[in-house]
């Protein structure tokens, strides 16, 4: 995957602006919890592309068997809902927050005119917006009153992270999120078979139409849609394709299944971008097909941008 591919999923960089950012916000770290997952008993399962059908630089072969302790994970992506209350508790301040800006989908933008910052080099339809955050995921007009059981967006690894310790969860590796995006599916293509549209119906939020200009919306949304839309896998999980892209704990690295370890993997031990997995409402066949369960892509920890967002796991064992 080159540099350009990466960024039609999502912006390589968080856009900075100049002046002073105040210091970041630690959330304490709270009892463990299992609030809204599903237990999954773990096992082996094989991991990977088993279609040839992405990227070569994504790194998505060799298919490798992989086995996963028992493991807990949220049923759906963290809403805004969910993220609010966290920062009501805590008053963490978001990257996107803190930088200024961050990138919205040029057909979206909901801004004043002095707020647009520029377009990405070699994505034009990435705006970087002044006050796009995830209060206000198109800009200063826009708001999430009606969007509350929507996923967050406009988070970064960062933010996960923070979100996720004081929640009692953790990011699921990438191992876990493909497992669980599987819901027990051996070697599909999908989360659900092989076919995109079973009987003619639309199991995700993805972009139908000519990218990047017309949007159909055959699927019911030109952005995102809510948590629990469609069907859920075989495992009880909603939206593991499409929506928005969903950080994982693991650094990225387009070799790493090469030299994975067989049992319960966490990606290479540094590296500068962190892995995404799921794909997003954005994703088209004519340039991005990472909807695919197999799929990954990643980017800078402190990224942000309106299509990227996150779900949370727990080892196995009780609450």
């Amino acid at each position: 995957m080159t540099d350009g591919h990466r960024s039609c999923c999502t912006p390589a960089d968080t856009p900075v602006t100049a002046g002073p950012h105040p210091a970041v916000t630690v959330a304490a770290p709270r009892e463990r919890s299992t609030r809204g997952q599903v237990a999954l008993s773990g096992g082996e399962f094989a991991m990977g592309d088993a279609f040839g059908e992405g990227y070569p630089a994504d790194g998505e072969t060799p298919v490798h068997p992989v086995r996963l302790k028992p493991f807990h994970i949220d049923e759906t992506a963290v809403t805004n809902a969910r993220f609010a209350a966290f920062v009501k508790a805590t008053g963490y301040v978001t990257d996107a927050e803190r930088y200024g800006s961050s990138a919205v989908f040029h057909l979206v933008v909901a801004a004043p005119p002095a707020d647009i910052l520029g377009h990405a080099a070699t994505t034009p339809w990435w705006i970087n917006v002044r006050g796009a955050h995830w209060r206000r995921p198109e800009g200063a007009r826009s708001d999430i009153t009606a969007r509350q059981n929507h996923p967050v967006v406009h988070v970064s690894w960062n933010d996960a992270t923070a979100y996720a310790r004081w929640a009692g969860k953790r990011l699921p590796t990438e191992a876990e999120w493909e497992y669980a995006a599987r819901g027990g599916l051996s070697g599909r293509r999908y989360a659900w078979g092989d076919d995109l549209t079973p009987d003619g119906r639309w199991r995700c939020n993805i972009w139908q139409g000519r990218f990047p200009h017309t949007n159909t919306a055959e699927d019911g949304y030109l952005t995102t849609a809510p948590v629990k839309s469609y069907r859920p896998n075989g495992f009880g999980l909603w939206n593991t394709a499409g929506n928005v892209w969903e950080w994982c704990a693991d650094w990225f690295s387009p070799s790493y299944y090469a030299e994975s370890a067989p049992q319960d993997p966490r990606g290479p031990d540094t590296g500068t971008a962190r892995v995404m997995r799921g794909g997003s409402y954005l994703c088209h066949d004519s340039y991005c097909n990472r909807y695919r369960v197999a799929a990954r892509s990643a980017n800078t920890p402190d990224s942000s941008s309106a299509n990227l967002g996150f779900r949370c796991a727990n080892d196995g064992g009780e609450r």
